[in-house]
């Protein structure tokens, strides 16, 4: 695919790969909530005649390619034109499934939370949390950090587990709160093989833990992605295609969204041809997930 033929393609198909909707549909003009950022008005604006896009949040618009650009910039990922035209081919060779994953949204905005301090794992109130979650303290601090948020609209600290995503941001949780710092995105955890040639998604990072401690602790042999939200689906596909590895594993939650991801996954595998595909699901049915399945099981 060249940059003549991407700017062909449609850009509420594209759209509705990476999971948006528009909230309103006025026959040749479309608009959405901007995918560019956190909004409750729709300012994104496209004109299915002319197949061009306006973003009146941040002034700028343009053609497919320019929308992949921008897209990628606001995921803090590089955004040249090969760049995007990487994306935009990885997009529409996706699995149809994807469009009907439901897109969460985070508590807070980037721009209400800030990072203050990241360091080891210590604070007595998280490693309870931990441990309820039944996360040993020595498993955590493998993959997991201590971090203190600052609450930009309040004035107020406040301490964190946190996991770094692959833009450089920040998943953030304790007892009472779940967010992120940065732009929301998926967190990738390298196994033991390098190269590995087996690839695990999960959607949480408890559902990952729990997986390993159901291992004694051993880490896994393939590599590892956190979805940390089943809308961040999308961004784990360029990982997965025209690499390396033959085995294909899902531990998603056993609710609708879990499954239709599942599903677009498995769909994922068999396009690629050379990737078996193995759904784990089934093995903590009938729990929700990962983490309530190894929570209930008696205590060894």
């Amino acid at each position: 695919m060249n940059i003549e033929q991407a700017n062909a393609l449609s850009l509420p198909e594209i759209l509705q790969k990476i999971g948006c909707v528009p909230v309103k549909d006025k026959g040749n003009d479309l608009w959405y909530l901007s995918p560019f950022r956190e909004e409750k008005t729709a300012s994104f604006h496209i004109n299915t005649i002319k197949n061009v896009w306006y973003d009146f949040g941040s002034d700028r618009g343009g053609d497919v390619i320019n929308f992949a650009q921008s897209y990628l910039q606001s995921q803090s990922e590089d955004y040249t034109p090969a760049d995007a035209l990487r994306w935009v081919n990885n997009m529409m060779l996706s699995p149809v499934s994807i469009l009907y994953v439901p897109r969460d949204k985070p508590k807070e905005t980037k721009a209400t939370l800030t990072l203050s301090t990241v360091f080891e794992l210590e604070h007595n109130g998280l490693i309870n949390y931990l441990e309820s979650r039944r996360i040993s303290l020595a498993l955590a601090k493998k993959y997991l950090k201590e971090v203190v948020v600052n609450n930009n609209n309040t004035g107020k600290k406040f301490h964190a587990i946190g996991w770094q995503t692959v833009s450089e941001g920040y998943e953030v949780r304790n007892k009472v709160f779940k967010g992120c710092i940065g732009s929301k995105s998926i967190s990738f955890i390298r196994g033991k093989q390098i190269p590995a040639v087996e690839i695990h998604v999960f959607e949480g990072i408890m559902d990952f833990l729990s997986a390993v401690s159901e291992q004694k602790g051993q880490q896994f042999v393939g590599d590892a992605i956190i979805l940390n939200s089943v809308s961040c689906l999308p961004q784990a596909f360029p990982y997965i295609k025209n690499y390396h590895y033959r085995s294909l594993y899902t531990w998603l939650d056993n609710d609708t969204a879990g499954l239709l991801a599942t599903q677009a996954l498995k769909e994922l595998a068999e396009k690629e041809g050379i990737l078996t595909f193995q759904a784990m699901n089934k093995s903590y049915s009938p729990h929700k997930d990962v983490n309530a399945w190894h929570m209930d099981k008696p205590k060894v």
